[in-house]
């Protein structure tokens, strides 16, 4: 007779399993406190959480002896946001996912420019992602970053 694995479902990942086992850093670094320099991340999705916004965070060139690493989101704040834009964004984080985090299966993007009129004229560009790791359709998430001027 077959036994259904249920802890699977909660906690798909082996390495996840072992609460002694941390997988990665949690951004931004902590100075001092109760966890330390370095808080660890227990779980494959929050750290992969964590990968994606220092990746959509990182600009292009940003990074010493990797400069291929990172995404120009930035540079679309101060552009017409037209269908032609979007698409520019959609495709350039589709793309540098597929080189930096090929594991991460992108289900859903929107990305969407919020203008504010008041006097500061402040423009946010708003990415949301919705993702799957690629070897477990179980584990989806997503994470919503805010580019503002």
């Amino acid at each position: 007779m077959a036994v259904l694995d249920t802890s699977r479902t909660k906690k798909p990942f082996i390495i996840d399993r072992d609460t002694n086992t941390f997988v990665g850093l949690e951004m931004p670094l902590h100075t001092g406190g109760a966890e330390g320099n370095f808080k660890c991340t227990q779980t494959t999705l929050d750290a992969v959480k964590t990968n994606i916004r220092s990746l959509l965070q990182t600009e292009l060139g940003e990074r010493l002896f990797q400069p291929a690493i990172g995404i120009r989101l930035r540079q679309f704040l101060f552009e017409p946001f037209t269908d032609e834009v979007q698409n520019s964004i959609k495709e350039s984080i589709t793309k540098t996912f597929g080189l930096w985090l090929p594991f991460v299966s992108i289900l859903e993007l929107d990305v969407d420019m919020i203008k504010y009129d008041d006097d500061e004229g402040k423009n946010t560009l708003k990415v949301n992602i919705k993702f799957s790791v690629s070897n477990s359709s179980n584990a989806v998430d997503s994470v919503s970053i805010n580019f503002q001027t």
